[in-house]
């Protein structure tokens, strides 16, 4: 039996005992998780398709270790600027090994009668979040696109005050680890600028902005 699974914003194709290496996970090393994101699940000649994913199906594994992968040089050049900037970066990883997979299962049922009766309850507790925390627009800071910004704000960074007080690796490997194609934005300035929206000195702001390439201060 196979199946594919969505592990950390990729797909996998899994089977039992196989080893895999996924964007890193909150999980402690020795503990189980169970994805229950599984698009497609073949077993010999049935084959069950999700739509998209498939009602009550798991792939249970074990977190075995957190790693980084290998270097990855990003190296970026202008033409007759004298301008030249290499980077280096490692992917946060972390390997899991399979170890089963469940087509259907009662895991998934129970919480669809608890959702259905803490229904008022969490609709009671949303509602004064959105009344007493707004997110800063996140897209002022150079490099934060919409996509990072929504990133960092899911990683519990939505303020520009909780970005000013995080580190650049921190912010990094948040970006990582939300997708693939976020790895290589520069935070090097990232809580510099987020200090100087906090406090509300935009023409500084801009100063600083205008004087940066590719996310790095001249």
């Amino acid at each position: 039996m196979y199946a594919i699974v969505e592990i950390a914003g990729h797909q996998f194709k899994v089977e039992k005992d196989q080893r895999v290496f996924v964007n890193r996970l909150a999980t402690e090393e020795g503990e189980k998780v169970d994805f229950d994101n599984v698009l497609l699940i073949g077993d010999g000649s049935n084959i069950t398709l999700g739509a998209p994913a498939i009602d009550g199906a798991l792939v249970g594994a074990k977190v075995l270790r957190h790693l980084k992968g290998d270097k990855v040089i990003v190296f970026k050049k202008k033409r007759r600027k004298g301008y030249r900037v290499k980077n280096g970066h490692r992917q946060s990883l972390t390997e899991i090994v399979i170890e089963g997979i469940t087509a259907s299962g009662a895991k998934k049922a129970a919480p669809k009668k608890e959702v259905k009766k803490a229904e008022p309850k969490v609709e009671a507790k949303a509602a004064p979040k959105k009344a007493t925390g707004k997110a800063d627009d996140l897209k002022k800071i150079e490099g934060a696109g919409p996509k990072a910004a929504e990133a960092l704000v899911a990683a519990g960074f939505e303020t520009f005050e909780k970005v000013a007080n995080a580190k650049p690796e921190e912010l990094s490997t948040v970006l990582s680890e939300a997708s693939s194609r976020l790895a290589h934005i520069v935070t090097d300035t990232w809580p510099k600028q987020a200090k100087l929206a906090a406090d509300g000195k935009w023409d500084e702001l801009k100063e600083l902005q205008d004087r940066l390439d590719g996310g790095i201060e001249k």
